[in-house]
């Protein structure tokens, strides 16, 4: 079989023929000559209409989806349209867009392989470089952004994360409806402008068909929720569960502390695990030390005991003795003397509204599916060890997570 006979299958071009394939380089490339068909009429790439030819330009070469690791170049010289709405342009290509000297079904193959591995190894894989990745990830991405729907969203995941020293946060919006999870928006920084910048591009009607939104209780998130959609703002019990955990552990650090400053040794070393971890996740050693910790009345354990009891607050059906519960609760811990978990409880009485729409959602509702999104976008900047760039990492985390609509061609080599 010829090597223009398997390109008509995999690349088929109307108005044009594949003439010849031989060997360049010494055998280190593979070029195929196009030509144009006598019977076809140049496309203007301007308005894409037929139009009288007016001369050719020099011979071009585009770049092809290698073949057993052999680079494959397509050869062509352009023909110049006479167009009598735009004037004489060059003609549109089938095979490439624009004056990208890369076919578009090269394009879209780096932009796959982008997705596995890092930019840089797919550089090296592939004998191309950094930026010829990252503009085939780009024409993706844009492609794919300007087609995706944002119809039919229910429920949105608020979260930030950091991506830069110094406190430079990502605002990120996820769709988190049952069966389809997708990034939506990456916004600079954590503010109330981030946020409102999903908004403007969801626009006003699709804010207003939005059920659910879950977060954590960053003020300037849960103003901007309430502000642009009618939503019901969910707490997310992930967040508040964490919440306790550092009250717990900063009892323990400071009992520590004063056991070093009185000279005497404390059961409480080697604990941290013991009291952070759920009982259903602790190994055997951290049971038996757990265990031994109980005897004591010591604060940390008194804070363990506290949150453990605070864990029935997600197990009741109806939000009216959900909310006798967190009150009496709030109320028991107010009475003890350990501060870190009177703040804890200050903080959910505070948020008390927002808690109690766990139970508008039944439940179904975590930002669970929002950390572990958030766990693929660090494993994504991981690969390329950071980005520096806003845009560069915008384009990573839409091309990975956002589930964009791709091109189909006659042949998939991916």
């Amino acid at each position: 079989m010829l090597l223009e006979t398997i390109l008509n299958h995999v690349q088929p071009c109307k108005s044009f023929c594949y003439e010849s394939a031989q060997f360049a380089d010494q055998g280190k490339r593979i070029h195929v000559r196009v030509r144009a068909r006598k019977n076809g009429r140049p496309i203007c790439s301007g308005c894409g209409q037929k139009g009288p030819g007016y001369d050719r330009l020099k011979l071009r070469r585009y770049e092809f989806v290698p073949l057993w690791n052999i680079p494959v170049l397509l050869c062509y010289a352009p023909r110049r349209v006479d167009c009598p709405l735009c004037g004489v342009k060059v003609e549109q290509v089938p095979w490439s867009e624009g004056k990208s000297r890369h076919c578009t079904v090269h394009v879209w193959f780096l932009s796959f392989w982008a997705k596995l591995l890092a930019w840089q190894q797919v550089a090296r894989l592939y004998r191309s470089s950094w930026s010829t990745v990252y503009r085939s990830v780009s024409a993706a991405v844009l492609w794919g952004m300007e087609r995706r729907s944002l119809d039919g969203i229910a429920a949105i995941g608020v979260d930030e994360i950091a991506w830069q020293k110094g406190h430079h946060y990502l605002t990120l919006v996820y769709q988190i409806d049952t069966g389809k999870k997708r990034l939506l928006y990456v916004g600079p920084e954590r503010t109330k402008e981030s946020l409102k910048g999903f908004f403007k591009v969801l626009g006003q009607k699709r804010s207003e068909e939005l059920q659910f939104a879950c977060s954590d209780m960053w003020g300037p998130y849960l103003d901007v929720i309430d502000r642009y959609s009618l939503a019901v703002n969910i707490l997310d019990r992930f967040h508040v569960m964490t919440h306790f955990n550092k009250a717990i552990d900063e009892l323990r650090r400071e009992e520590m502390a004063k056991a070093r400053r009185d000279g005497y040794e404390t059961v409480l070393k080697n604990s941290r695990w013991c009291l952070l971890k759920n009982r259903e996740n602790q190994s055997k050693k951290q049971l038996v030390k757990l265990k031994e910790l109980l005897k004591y009345n010591l604060p940390p354990v008194k804070g363990m005991l506290l949150r453990d009891d605070f864990q029935r607050f997600w197990e009741y059906k109806t939000r009216r003795w959900a909310q006798r519960f967190l009150r009496a609760w709030c109320a028991r811990v107010q009475k003890t003397d350990l501060e870190p978990l009177k703040r804890v409880a200050r903080m959910l009485m505070a948020h008390e509204e927002l808690l109690l729409n766990w139970f508008e959602a039944k439940g179904t509702l975590s930002s669970g599916v929002v950390e572990g999104m958030n766990y693929k976008v660090k494993l994504a900047m991981r690969k390329a060890y950071g980005y520096r760039s806003l845009d560069v990492i915008k384009t990573v985390l839409y091309h990975q997570m956002g589930s964009l609509p791709e091109r189909e061609f006659a042949h998939k080599f991916w």
